[in-house]
């Protein structure tokens, strides 16, 4: 990394295109357009609302993390991206049905003047939705070319100084690495000869990073998590970001794990059920989606709970998690998660959860801090897999030997460190000989 000194300035303005105009990305428009406007306030957002700490208490410096480190004004973004239908963004808003339309039409100019590029989409990944708006390229490699010249295009005609490509698009169906995956060789070849292994998430990411763009993964597919992106971002000396926004019930997860864990308090099980009726309870509908989900969900205890460390404690905790399609909660997700809990001589006790929460609402803030910070990341020359960012994902990328780290709030301490060691202030770890007296 790098210190203040050698970090570009954030002049001009910021492209960010999307694959995947729905309820999160449209929402996330909205909210920008409205802030903009003096209609509301960017809650949930670190980069907007957050304050961090600098040096001893005793100083009293906690300036906003946006006075803090040179990141780009939410007054300096454009707009756009692809879409398997031609709804507007305004029309796909109206769709979705997460904010007030009153609002919306407040904003409606800025929102309709945004229409989506035809998307690259394979049927064989999401299987329960179809749309026309899409690519009919030769090649898998021929749809990242194409991708290529959409992203050059829409940097010329909207006179955008920098890009940042970030996946709010469908879950796509489980899949593993392989062979094709392992290298930028085989992964280009695979392209060329129609791979059924290269899903349409890793053309993007591909055609990113080819055309010197950053790219953030909001959803659970493989996409960014194989060798050949890996290596394609680090020749390329571009930041890549993933996986899966984390919202709703696995944020409840990563906020009381850590609390049970601290104080030592023993899980026999752990049982987790969704419903929601938008277009991504639809997609979870196909098991095989679902599948490439669950993944991600049910490897944040683990990593927090740490089992091979305290089996007296959660070595035979049973872990469930379910996702249930149920159109008329549209965007409003609700979630049950029953935690059966022991404590002091095994006595047994419970705790309930009942989450009601705007899924977007809550994904909208977690996209725009990704979009800002993978732009000041590429700005201080920060390649490959950013793992500092690990606060906004389920299912954190790491280096290769690495396990993620889950626990929510050692995820803040490692992002706050990072943007403190960039600016060249002094890290916080609230230790040190004088702690009581100086800290």
């Amino acid at each position: 990394m790098n210190t203040q000194s050698t970090i570009k300035n954030a002049d001009g303005k910021l492209g960010v295109l999307i694959p995947g105009i729905g309820a999160v990305s449209t929402t996330l428009m909205a909210g920008v357009f409205a802030a903009r406007k003096g209609l509301g306030q960017p809650i949930g957002s670190l980069t907007q609302m957050g304050k961090i700490r600098l040096g001893k208490r005793t100083e009293d410096r906690n300036p906003d993390i946006k006075d803090f480190v040179p990141l780009a004004s939410m007054d300096d973004i454009v707009f756009g991206g692809w879409d398997i239908y031609t709804d507007n963004t305004y029309d796909a808003a109206m769709h979705a049905g997460v904010l007030d339309k009153n609002l919306l039409y407040s904003i409606k100019d800025e929102m309709s003047a945004i229409q989506p590029m035809r998307a690259v989409f394979d049927p064989a990944y999401v299987k329960n939705i179809h749309g026309e708006n899409v690519k009919n390229e030769k090649t898998k490699m021929d749809s990242a070319k194409a991708l290529m010249a959409d992203i050059q295009k829409f940097k010329t005609e909207n006179k955008c100084s920098r890009l940042v490509v970030v996946w709010c698009a469908s879950t796509e169906i489980y899949i593993e690495e392989n062979e094709t995956h392992s290298s930028i060789e085989n992964f280009e070849k695979a392209l060329e000869e129609n791979h059924p292994s290269i899903a349409p998430s890793m053309i993007y990411a591909y055609a990113a990073l080819k055309s010197g763009v950053p790219f953030i993964n909001g959803a659970p597919n493989l996409t960014i998590d194989i060798p050949a992106i890996v290596e394609l971002a680090k020749e390329n000396n571009i930041p890549i970001a993933g996986k899966d926004f984390k919202t709703g019930q696995t944020l409840m997860k990563t906020i009381l794990g850590p609390g049970l864990k601290t104080r030592l308090l023993g899980i026999d099980g752990w049982f987790s059920t969704n419903i929601l009726g938008n277009r991504d309870g639809e997609v979870l509908d196909d098991a095989g989606a679902f599948k490439t989900k669950e993944v991600s969900k049910l490897s944040v205890l683990d990593s927090i709970l740490e089992p091979e460390k305290y089996p007296d404690l959660y070595k035979d905790m049973y872990h469930k998690v379910r996702i249930n399609y149920y159109p008329p909660k549209g965007d409003d997700k609700e979630s049950w998660d029953n935690i059966d809990i022991f404590g002091w001589l095994g006595y047994k006790m419970q705790i309930k959860v009942n989450f009601l929460c705007k899924d977007s609402i809550l994904a909208a803030p977690v996209v725009l801090d990704l979009v800002l910070f993978m732009d000041l990341a590429q700005r201080a020359d920060m390649k490959g897999i950013q793992e500092w960012l690990s606060f906004y994902f389920k299912s954190p990328q790491t280096k290769d030997g690495l396990h993620p780290i889950h626990d929510i709030f050692l995820q803040k301490i490692k992002l706050e460190n990072t943007l403190r060691h960039l600016m060249g202030e002094d890290l916080i770890t609230h230790l040190g000989l004088d702690y009581y007296e100086e800290e």
